[in-house]
């Protein structure tokens, strides 16, 4: 082997793992300051006496601001370096966090979480780009799922840390360190974050792997215009929009039972509320666990297909919802059991129907096609806030639960198409 490809290879593997360590830190990062508001709520709530309407609000234009920011920010990062992009944005997440803790009206409260979620929007296109530049097509549904935890990980942490900060000292503490944490770790992605391979001097991650999938993803039309690839392979692929329609589903039921769980806890069985967010935790655990066994599943059992593992993971999303809300009695081991159990299927799905998306367009578009199906995930993310809140206002928690188990059911049906098609 000449010494040429032996520095190759070893520039690789050396990247490969300090680019995903830094995207994982960074991407849990993220997650400290998107949701920090979510653990403060019942604090918010006693404190300020902030009405169950106004917060509804909040989550809906964060999660429609999001989204939206998700999009744009998913075409913009195709063309631009991922490091300046993702460690900018959780720095200014950061910021917001802070200013959020140091405000006292709904007015403000408002405008700066509908802030936070803009530059929330810029992580998730810069991870896309990374993990189809750097991992290929027959190895990524593990690598990605190694990162998916990322979600879990900050979002497992968050309850805990704004719960602690809450209880003995205030709310307005939990956003604070949380903003001066994602700073910090906003730098670092600076000092550690890279752009392509071939912006090192590398060849491409199909080449160097010889991943005859990744190849032809890579090959596939190389004459066309950026424009031509972005409406062909994006806005008009029928499989983006199946995809995109399932994300909706699937972070309705996601963004409910993180939103509204810690609510539901304490409103219907009178957690205290580090009691509620520990339960709260095991649903970000099993997250962790089904993105795991999802994207190795998907890579080792239907070669690289992501459709039949996602349809197998939203079944189970159905089955888990219908055993939280046939539990009628309290039982903390059980109810931590199936919150586990929600998150464990939801995360499956969240995480592959984001990679197929990325896997399903063009070589050179994984954020744009991440960031439309990301901005639909969040427009149903949105109608897990006010809209839900209203629906409970009628029909109370088994109006929550009729609107998140149809939900899982219609995740089912729109996957169905994929069990025929290697994505």
């Amino acid at each position: 082997m000449q010494k040429t490809e032996i520095n190759i290879d070893q520039t690789y593997r050396y990247w490969r793992f300090h680019l995903m360590l830094a995207m994982y830190i960074g991407y849990a990062g993220f997650y400290l300051t998107r949701k920090s508001l979510n653990f403060a709520v019942p604090a918010l709530i006693a404190d300020l006496g902030i009405d169950k309407n106004d917060i509804g609000i909040m989550a809906t234009l964060f999660y429609i601001t999001y989204g939206i920011s998700k999009f744009f920010s998913g075409i913009f990062s195709d063309r631009s370096n991922p490091r300046l992009f993702m460690a900018i944005g959780l720095i200014l997440t950061g910021i917001t966090n802070i200013l959020f803790g140091l405000s006292d009206s709904v007015f403000m409260f408002t405008s700066l979480w509908v802030l936070n979620a803009w530059f929330q929007g810029w992580g998730w296109p810069a991870c896309s780009k990374l993990l189809t530049t750097w991992y290929s097509r027959t190895e990524r549904g593990s690598w990605w799922s190694i990162w998916n935890t990322a979600h879990n990980v900050g979002g497992a942490l968050i309850p805990l840390l704004v719960g602690y900060l809450t209880l003995h000292y205030s709310w307005r503490h939990g956003f604070s360190i949380a903003g001066i944490i994602t700073i910090i770790i906003g730098l670092f992605l600076f000092w550690r974050l890279r752009d392509t391979p071939e912006s090192m001097g590398l060849p491409s991650i199909g080449k160097w792997r010889n991943d005859k999938l990744e190849l032809a993803q890579e090959q596939e039309g190389a004459d066309l215009s950026w424009k031509a690839i972005l409406y062909q392979y994006v806005f008009f692929n029928k499989y983006i929009w199946l995809l995109a329609l399932s994300y909706a589903l699937v972070y309705i039921v996601r963004t409910a039972i993180n939103d509204w769980g810690n609510i539901y806890l304490t409103e219907k069985y009178h957690y205290d509320l580090v009691s509620a967010n520990t339960v709260l935790s095991l649903f970000e655990i099993g997250g962790l666990m089904g993105s795991l066994v999802a994207g190795w599943g998907s890579d080792r059992l239907f070669s690289s297909n992501r459709g039949p593992m996602a349809l197998l993971f939203a079944i189970g999303i159905f089955f888990s919802i219908l055993a939280l809300w046939l539990m009628t009695k309290e039982n903390f081991i059980l109810q931590a059991s199936v919150f586990f159990s929600i998150g464990f299927f939801v995360f499956g799905p969240q995480m592959l129907i984001g990679m197929a998306a990325a896997e399903c367009a063009h070589k050179k578009m994984p954020g744009s096609a991440t960031g439309f199906v990301g901005l639909f995930a969040y427009l149903g993310a949105a109608l897990a806030g006010y809209p839900l809140a209203l629906i409970m206002q009628s029909f109370h928690w088994n109006g929550f639960f009729v609107v998140i188990a149809c939900a899982a059911s219609g995740i089912v049906l729109l996957l169905l198409p994929f069990l025929k098609v290697q994505n």
